[in-house]
């Protein structure tokens, strides 16, 4: 079995303001927290003697792989992202960086921003730009209905409020 990984398809290159600074805090902490705490954990392990059945050692090269992997990956990807740190002209419409209330056939109203792929998390209402409900949502205006289709079948949303800035909960 290969290691080999085809290369994954670049997400969208925008961020929002809030998702360049949870980035960098997170780069800042994997780089001058964790790994010199690591890494003086590896260097005592190494002094124990036998590395081949020390798990502090094991576990803690493990970690560094993993911690640098990461660093390299936020460097390079803090390098090419866009922030967006202003509102569009015309906010009647979505947007990158808007708030979208929807509403499904059974009434259910859902809140989601519309974020870039490097912070999303739908759990606290941020949606991928990338995602098919979010590539539905842009461009449409209040009132405007959607489909999207997925894995249970199509599904339609009405779209009942656009806000940008703060989030409307």
């Amino acid at each position: 079995m290969s290691r080999y990984r085809p290369p994954r398809q670049r997400g969208s290159r925008y961020i929002t303001p809030e998702g360049e600074r949870a980035l960098r805090e997170e780069l800042r902490q994997l780089w001058k927290v964790e790994r010199p705490q690591v890494t003086q954990t590896v260097h005592e392990a190494a002094k124990n003697g036998d590395r081949s059945e020390n798990g502090d050692y094991i576990y803690g090269k493990k970690r560094l792989r993993e911690i640098d992997s990461r660093v390299r990956f936020l460097s390079k990807r803090l390098d090419e992202l866009t922030v967006v740190d202003e509102f569009p002209s015309d906010r009647e419409r979505v947007f990158f960086g808007a708030w979208v209330s929807v509403e499904d056939e059974d009434g259910n109203e859902s809140h989601y921003r519309i974020v870039g792929p490097d912070e999303f998390d739908v759990s606290s209402g941020k949606l991928s730009m990338d995602s098919p409900l979010a590539k539905a949502l842009l461009g449409k205006r209040v009132d405007d209905e959607i489909s999207v289709t997925t894995p249970t079948g199509e599904k339609l949303y009405y779209i009942t409020a656009i806000q940008y800035g703060h989030s409307p909960r």
